[in-house]
């Protein structure tokens, strides 16, 4: 089935992440080798959180799976870097 067939934003949808998944995997793996514990835990608390808020929200529009894939990616990518941003703190020398 190609994607000219498929009449279901849904199921277009489904089919892109389908098929980008096993790279958007390895980079995550790859990336996530370097991080610290809560540089991780914040990736996977802001993962959840944004997806469930995203797709509440895109539930509204109808369109809950997109809402809910974005949300996901913003609130990792949040929740990583403000984690990060406490190993830097922890790391640092005290005084």
């Amino acid at each position: 089935m190609n994607d000219v067939t498929l009449t279901n934003p849904t199921e277009r949808t489904l089919k892109s992440i389908f098929r980008f998944l096993p790279v958007l995997l390895i980079a995550a793996a790859a990336g996530c080798s370097s991080m610290g514990p809560n540089s991780k835990m914040g990736a996977v608390t802001g993962g959840a959180v944004g997806a469930a808020l995203g797709g509440i929200i895109g539930h509204q529009s109808g369109r809950a799976l997109e809402g809910a894939a974005i949300g996901a990616g913003i609130g990792a990518v949040g929740g990583g870097v403000a984690g990060d941003a406490v190993d830097q703190k922890n790391k640092a020398p005290r005084r």
